[in-house]
């Protein structure tokens, strides 16, 4: 496992203070990562996810993550209804896991950009749930909309249990803010593609706040 561990520390008259919250780079490679349910391709730090029945997960292993900051680029294209991209973390052994997706094809939309990225808890929230029983409350439009739409785009999500907000190209204001729908405040985290859907994923960093 190639995972990079810059921590930080001052001194202050001799005295060393406490260090900050470690952030990780990881190597994104085949003995860093496993993947469920995606055949997955590596080049040059990018991380390929092909589309196939049913959600894919490409998990970072050894590695927890609770409180703290994700920030990644993702990439997926502008197929309506084929092309689901996002995070996936507090997962669990189960294949419970709390998910961050964008879908590409609605970034631009005028009567569906309200649905361009959608917070969910696996296995008892999904998208349709959520957006049957609490319609505008789980999902958003993206704000600046990225272009192109198939191109890369920066994700910033900030954990703060039960808060999680969601930035988009160094937008300081969200794109969505929630309030975590499951129990877990800790698991793995990971690349996630949807139904169907193939992504590409790089420059991923980990900040934890724990």
């Amino acid at each position: 496992m190639h995972i990079l561990f810059p921590i930080f520390c001052l001194a202050l008259h001799g005295t060393q203070l406490a260090a900050q919250p470690p952030t990780v780079t990881p190597d994104i490679s085949p003995e860093t990562f496993s993947a469920a349910n995606r055949a997955v391709t590596y080049d040059g730090g990018t991380a390929h996810l092909d589309a196939r029945p049913g959600d894919g997960l490409l998990w970072l292993d050894g590695y927890d993550f609770g409180n703290g900051v994700i920030e990644l680029d993702i990439r997926g294209r502008d197929l309506p209804g084929q092309s689901f991209v996002g995070v996936a973390f507090h997962g669990d052994s189960e294949g419970a896991y709390d998910a961050i997706s964008f879908r590409p094809f609605n970034f631009t939309n005028p009567q569906r950009g309200n649905h361009a990225v959608q917070y969910i808890a696996m296995p008892a929230h999904d998208w349709s749930a959520l957006r049957r029983d609490f319609p505008g409350t789980y999902e958003n439009n993206v704000h600046p909309v990225p272009e192109p739409v198939d191109g890369w785009f920066h994700v910033r999500i900030v954990v703060d249990k039960p808060d999680v907000r969601v930035y988009v190209n160094g937008s300081e204001e969200p794109c969505l803010q929630v309030e975590q729908l499951s129990e877990r405040g800790t698991g793995r985290v990971g690349f996630w593609v949807g139904n169907g859907s193939e992504g590409w994923f790089r420059n991923l960093t980990l900040t934890k706040n724990d």
